[in-house]
């Protein structure tokens, strides 16, 4: 009788917990549990990047299904690439909101978060204007860059300008995201990811293959699903953002440039994008490796790895993030020990869930990539990506924190300058020599990846363990 009441009042707690990480609310993280305080943070934030992974995963299952999927996948892993350099200046900025907003809530100075939010804003939108503009120009000069076959130039600009010009929705998503985590409502960036995400699956399927009166629009479609899907949930971020119920509500009135804080945001979010840009011009360089030693049936491989593995590695990066709001709101409060002991126990968790997602690709690759793709070539090459990338998985999630807790900080040089020696002066270069010099192909770059990734996390703990970040003004 004992024992059952205990699990009923374990059980009862768990609920508890669960609905306070869900319902929606800013947090206060400055006192109390750290484990508390991390979990809090982290359960909407892995389901928010689970969320924004299977955007990836849908538009892939059902681009597969297409008769000429060798060139349609192909086509959606190249724009992707590109695509990652968007996301690059808009983590960028919304690092830059994240730190700030942080810090001021942790000084609890409520319209000082308000204010650097919209100006956040102002920056986010300025920059996704451009980027529109060039994407919608240069979409199949793209696609030849990339090293695309003249056949996939063909079928896929289509797809690459609709979903270069819609770039304000994807800087809008998670710039605005980044507020909510800033603020310690982790769970409201949650919430619009999984609106977005119904509304993609429902239309995906029609936009895609047809249903009834609606005709099959192939490889559009899928940019039509996605963009409206991502517009949907910003729809209903910006509702929450311009409401009374949140304690950093916004006005319409605070639009006015303040080029104090936009410089502030710009010393945070020009580095923090560099940095995203390093990373994501190094994939961009081996996806074009892989093309150029591989051809076709070796890029889709590839590209729908890379797609398997942002799935999995996504959630993980949800986790870190709840790094970066402990870091900035402890600093804010002048609790500087409390965020090491924040990033200390943020790391150990993500170690443990990237070894399972390393455990589940070494043994359950070809099985996981067998399900999205039906070519025997393109399976066989996605396995062998899998399981040689997956080695410096446990790596690859205490890296994440480290960079994620620079950020947080507001130091967004120092992780930065390690994806630039690391990315640039050492994978980038090791690819080259073990796929062409040594003549390895495209397993050559495979193996270049977890040798990277594991060098720059090292890197990344000693910088931490200075504690120069601790110090950082914003």
């Amino acid at each position: 009788m004992r024992n059952n009441t205990f699990s009923v009042r374990r059980l009862g707690s768990i609920w508890t917990f669960l609905k306070a990480a869900l319902q929606g609310e800013e947090q206060d993280y400055t006192s109390g549990s750290i484990r508390r305080a991390v979990f809090l943070l982290a359960i909407p934030m892995v389901i928010e990047m689970g969320m924004e992974s299977v955007f990836a995963i849908v538009d892939l299952y059902f681009v597969g299904k297409l008769a000429d999927s060798q060139h349609a996948i192909q086509t959606v892993g190249l724009t992707e690439s590109v695509l990652s350099l968007v996301y690059a200046m808009a983590i960028g900025i919304s690092m830059a909101a994240t730190a700030m907003v942080a810090r001021r809530v942790g000084e609890k100075d409520l319209k000082g978060a308000a204010h650097a939010a919209m100006q956040s804003l102002l920056v986010g939108v300025a920059m996704a204007v451009l980027v529109s503009g060039t994407g919608l120009l240069l979409a199949p000069d793209i696609l030849r860059w990339m090293g695309a076959e003249p056949e996939t130039v063909q079928i896929g600009t289509p797809y690459t300008r609709l979903m270069m010009g819609t770039s304000l929705v994807i800087t809008l998503l998670f710039l605005i995201n980044g507020i909510f985590r800033g603020a310690g409502n982790a769970s409201m960036a949650m919430k619009s990811l999984m609106i977005a995400n119904i509304a993609n699956i429902l239309l995906c399927p029609l936009l895609i293959l047809g249903w009834g009166p609606i005709p099959a629009m192939g490889l559009i479609g899928a940019a039509l699903a996605t963009t409206i899907g991502r517009g949907i949930g910003v729809a209903y971020q910006l509702y929450h953002l311009f409401g009374r119920r949140s304690q950093i509500s916004l006005q319409l009135a605070q639009w006015m440039p303040d080029w104090t804080t936009i410089q502030s945001l710009f010393k945070i979010a020009a580095p923090g994008t560099a940095q995203f840009i390093i990373g994501s011009c190094s994939w961009i360089f081996l996806a074009r490796l892989v093309a150029e030693t591989g051809h076709s049936a070796a890029s889709a491989g590839y590209q729908t790895a890379i797609r398997i593995m942002v799935f999995f590695i996504l959630p993980a990066w949800g986790m870190s993030n709840a790094a970066a709001t402990l870091v900035g709101q402890n600093l804010g409060a002048q609790k500087p020990e409390r965020a090491v002991e924040s990033v200390h126990a943020t790391a150990r968790y993500n170690a443990i869930f990237m070894g399972l997602v390393m455990l589940v690709f070494l043994f359950a690759s070809e099985w996981v990539v067998g399900f999205f793709t039906q070519d025997p070539e393109v399976n066989r090459i996605g396995t062998q990506a899998l399981r040689i990338m997956s080695a410096g998985f446990v790596f690859y999630g205490i890296g994440m924190v480290m960079a994620n807790a620079f950020n947080g900080a507001g130091d967004t040089k120092t992780p930065t300058r390690i994806n630039l020696v690391g990315f640039w002066f050492f994978q980038i270069p090791l690819a080259y020599l073990l796929s062409k010099t040594a003549g390895l192909g495209p397993q050559g770059v495979f193996i270049a990846i977890p040798v990277a990734e594991t060098s720059i996390t090292i890197a990344a703990w000693l910088l931490f363990l200075k504690g120069r970040w601790k110090h950082v003004v914003i």
